[in-house]
């Protein structure tokens, strides 16, 4: 991702974060914003009685919190905590 500049040679010295932590943030970052999505999603197609579409929702939106607690676990050790 390289920090989100246009040429991605942005390494740290900007944003003060190396890219392999900034990318990990962010992976975290969009990890837990999918899944509030999903929720909206999995509400939607509870509305409209689409059992399946639903299901298929839950299911992405558990891959997403488990990422984002995979990645929450990574900073956590990475940063000392």
């Amino acid at each position: 991702m390289a920090n989100g500049t246009a040429g991605g040679t942005e390494t740290g010295g900007i944003t003060g974060t190396k890219d392999k932590d900034y990318n990990l943030i962010w992976y975290v970052e969009s990890c837990l914003a999918n899944a509030l999505r999903l929720e909206t999603y999995i509400q939607d197609a509870e509305r409209e009685n689409d059992d399946e579409v639903a299901e298929l929702f839950r299911k992405a939106q558990a891959d997403s919190r488990k990422g984002a607690e995979l990645g929450k676990r990574l900073l956590g050790a990475r940063m000392g905590g």
